[in-house]
């Protein structure tokens, strides 16, 4: 799989304590496999659909236990100097950018209004080896309490030209590289409990949205919204046990018309 174009999402991870919890429920619910963990690069673990690298999991490090969070990386050619941009338009480096042996280089960032996101400059390692795939990331969308302050960041870090779902319900904007849809910005309503941060919330595809709730329901996740069917595909909102946000998806199973976008 060639390098992602800039602002493209291209890789996730997530910290969970219980590494071995989140093995079994990503396993039984997305039918995950995992590789060797790699203690060389503090026990980080790949995980596999079909021999295709989806994802990764990883115990926190000393000091960063906390809640658990699907991290999303998105793009650059030069991790350096998209921390300078973040830092320029008011975002914050939470880590500097980071040398991984050969596969890449990393960093850490948050938005201007709270969302932390990941930046990979590839190296051997380019990124996801599936999308759109069973088990494999499919969408993810930033879902923010300010999104004028969201969007005139991305926009500026990144080389995106945004769309305006045109929708009065719901505050929704898509961002395009090269005229692919990449990324959504969702603006948070009074539906989510003040004490919930803005975050970037990360879609995986499935065969059958209800048969992996429950599995999932059952493996101790909780079900936040959903199953709803929309022209995107049959959604719900999880949480995972250890209280990482996620969002399944089976895209094969749709109902009403594509609503209608323009630019902004």
């Amino acid at each position: 799989m060639a390098v992602q174009p800039e602002g493209t999402p291209c890789w996730a991870d997530a910290m969970f304590g219980d590494l071995e919890g989140a093995k079994r429920f990503y396993g039984e619910v997305l039918g995950w496999t995992f590789g060797e963990t790699s203690s060389e690069y503090g026990n980080y673990t790949q995980a596999f659909v079909n021999d295709k690298a989806v994802a990764a999991v990883v115990p926190p490090m000393p000091g960063q236990e906390g809640q658990s969070q699907w991290c999303l990386y998105l793009a650059s050619p030069d991790a350096a100097a998209s921390a300078a941009k973040i830092r320029e338009n008011g975002g914050e480096v939470l880590m500097e950018p980071m040398r991984v042996g050969e596969f890449g280089t990393m960093c850490l960032a948050r938005e201007p209004s709270g969302a932390v996101f990941g930046v990979w400059q590839a190296g051997t390692h380019e990124g996801f080896g599936a999308t759109g795939t069973p088990g494999a990331y499919c969408w993810a969308e930033v879902f923010t309490r300010e999104p004028e302050q969201t969007d005139a960041f991305l926009t500026a870090v990144f080389p995106y030209r945004m769309k305006q779902i045109e929708d009065h319900a719901i505050d929704f904007r898509v961002f395009d590289v090269g005229g692919d849809a990449v990324l959504g910005r969702m603006r948070m309503t009074d539906d989510f409990p003040p004490e919930v941060p803005s975050y970037v919330n990360v879609y995986f595809t499935v065969d059958d949205c209800d048969a992996a709730v429950a599995r999932a329901v059952e493996l101790g996740g909780i079900l936040r919204f959903g199953p709803m069917s929309s022209p995107f595909g049959r959604f719900a909102a999880l949480s995972d046990p250890q209280g990482a946000n996620l969002s399944v998806i089976d895209v094969t199973t749709t109902e009403g018309e594509m609503p209608p976008a323009k630019e902004v």
